[in-house]
């Protein structure tokens, strides 16, 4: 019983983490987010306002169970720099919106996100060599964040 505790309370203590980031961010960017859907020419498939809280929430969840998963393996150099890079590419995930959404440089928050992007890529690779369901986990968040980096060039050129 001790263990599975364990287990539930360190993913319960992974995605308050990164639902945290995903709501703070959220929050300074709320009224850069509503001048954003009225006042910007979005591009073609750009999903409905309503759509985007609910999939980071999800992401965020999915993000916080990985980053747990690789905290609860055995200690290595692996584990050691993918919590590392989880770190930082979140760190990464919460300025771009700042970024894209308050300042609307989206020239700019485009090459942000491509960092964010090789961040994720890295970062799921790195989690590979922990735990594969920890890296297999982080997969929807990359193809997310591709599908978001359409979108931001797509901004960008229409803007």
């Amino acid at each position: 019983m001790g263990e599975r505790k364990n287990v539930l309370l360190t993913d319960i203590i992974g995605i308050l983490i990164a639902e945290g980031v995903g709501a703070l961010s959220g929050w300074l960017t709320r009224d850069g987010a509503k001048t954003y859907s009225t006042t910007i020419v979005q591009p073609p498939l750009s999903p409905p306002a309503v759509v985007f809280p609910v999939v980071w929430g999800i992401l965020f969840a999915l993000m916080g169970i990985s980053a747990a998963r690789v905290w609860r393996a055995p200690p290595s150099g692996a584990r050691t720099r993918g919590l590392a890079i989880f770190g930082v590419q979140l760190a990464f995930n919460f300025c771009w919106s700042l970024l894209f959404f308050n300042l609307q440089a989206f020239g700019f928050a485009l090459l942000w996100l491509l960092v964010l992007w090789a961040l994720i890529l890295w970062m799921l690779l790195t989690f590979r060599q922990v735990d594969k369901w920890a890296a297999w986990l982080q997969l929807p968040y990359l193809l997310w964040v591709t599908f978001a980096a359409y979108l931001n060039l797509g901004v960008w050129l229409l803007n």
